[in-house]
């Protein structure tokens, strides 16, 4: 136990400064953050977490989007304590709730796991103001999701539907890159019923891509596990970072959505403004 706090107090020396927000904090926003693949128990995890905690004193964020891979080689309870528990300890403490999905290194059995707020589902939706969340199994992307998917999205009418799960549809990462498969089932439904925002992870990379077709993707997949320089050049890539940790802080206020990347050590390395897509023509504002 002993060696535990002098690795957390390490890390917390090891986080620097918190960062600089720069998102509005308009009343009665939607307010959360967004990781990914972050289920590691190393210190660059710790790291990130009590960034995340320190950002939370000036943004004060309701909940957090999980993407997948939250949980890392074992899984016993001592590893979702080491692994989960103790990173976010602090956050956890002060009532932030986390959305997980699921990732290809995950254990189906985690959706009974109570902090990841799965109820026992591998896909489900929750609403937050008029926001509504569909958290997605990227892993079997079977008929009885997609039928799900369709009912659950045409029954919203939602300004904002975001969509988070595991596998991108588009990425620019070395190692794996946009999964084609599942973009030809998913993309045609997110276009069809108005999704706006889809959240992915996976690549172990921060990267925004320019909307495609009236979509906004994001990639949050280095929030533990890291791959530096895997981002290839492409000129759909509106803003990488492959060479730290890092995660993504959201407000939702009425049609504009308002993000902001920041590394592990504080840095922005991203941010904007979206507009709520009415059409393919949507544009983004980036600063």
């Amino acid at each position: 136990m002993r060696r535990r706090a002098i690795v957390f107090l390490l890390a917390a020396w090891m986080a620097g400064a918190a960062a600089k927000i720069i998102l509005p904090l308009k009343p009665d926003s939607v307010r959360f953050a967004v990781i990914g693949d972050s289920g590691t128990g190393g210190a660059a995890q710790r790291e990130v977490a009590l960034e995340m905690e320190e950002c939370r004193k000036s943004f004060p964020f309701d909940f957090v989007l999980m993407l997948g891979d939250n949980i890392y080689g074992h899984k016993t309870s001592k590893d979702y304590l080491r692994k989960f528990e103790e990173p976010y300890q602090g956050l956890l403490a002060a009532g932030v709730k986390f959305y997980a999905s699921l990732g290809n290194h995950d254990d189906p059995n985690s959706t009974a796991y109570k902090p990841f707020n799965m109820d026992g589902k591998k896909y489900y939706s929750f609403k937050k103001g008029g926001v509504l969340f569909l958290a997605l199994d990227s892993n079997y992307m079977d008929p009885a999701q997609l039928n799900w998917l369709k009912s659950e999205l045409h029954g919203s009418n939602a300004t904002w539907k975001i969509c988070f799960f595991h596998h991108p549809l588009y990425s620019h990462g070395k190692m794996h890159g946009s999964d084609l498969d599942l973009r030809k089932l998913l993309e045609p439904i997110f276009q069809e019923q108005g999704v706006a925002v889809v959240f992915s992870g996976h690549e172990h990379v921060y990267e925004r891509i320019k909307p495609q077709k009236g979509i906004y993707y994001f990639v949050v997949g280095n929030s533990g596990e890291l791959r530096v320089h895997n981002l290839r050049h492409s000129p759909d890539t509106a803003a990488g970072f492959d060479t730290d940790r890092a995660f993504l802080l959201v407000e939702i206020n009425g049609n504009s959505l308002y993000f902001q990347a920041i590394s592990r050590t504080g840095e922005t390395v991203d941010s904007g403004e979206l507009a709520a897509p009415q059409h393919s023509g949507s544009t983004v504002a980036a600063r």
